[in-house]
């Protein structure tokens, strides 16, 4: 994945001149500070956003430990992320957890 993707895919626009550093992605809006506190700052974004059908387990691993899952979890449920693994769950696992919430 393109560092750009892995940009677009935590929510930025492509219009934003971010830049990454670190695997860090800059504090805006989009990107609240708890992110840079993420278990996943310092991994390879390609690991969270696999191919369909592709394998999960190794980044549900990194969350799992992860101080800042409910945060991460929390955000991709409010902004409605359709693509990757947050807060240690897959898009169909998230859908499945606002079906059961509704």
């Amino acid at each position: 994945m393109s560092p750009e993707y892995a940009l677009i895919a935590r929510g930025q626009s492509h219009d934003r001149q971010a830049t990454v550093q670190n695997q860090h992605f800059p504090i805006t809006a989009d990107n609240p500070r708890w992110m840079d506190d993420g278990s996943c700052s310092s991994v390879d974004p390609e690991l969270f956003f696999p191919e369909m059908g592709g394998a999960t387990k190794q980044a549900k691993r990194i969350c799992h430990g992860c101080p800042v899952k409910t945060e991460c979890l929390d955000y991709a449920l409010e902004h409605n992320e359709l693509f990757g693994i947050w807060g240690e769950l897959s898009t169909h696992e998230r859908r499945a957890l606002r079906k059961q919430a509704a």
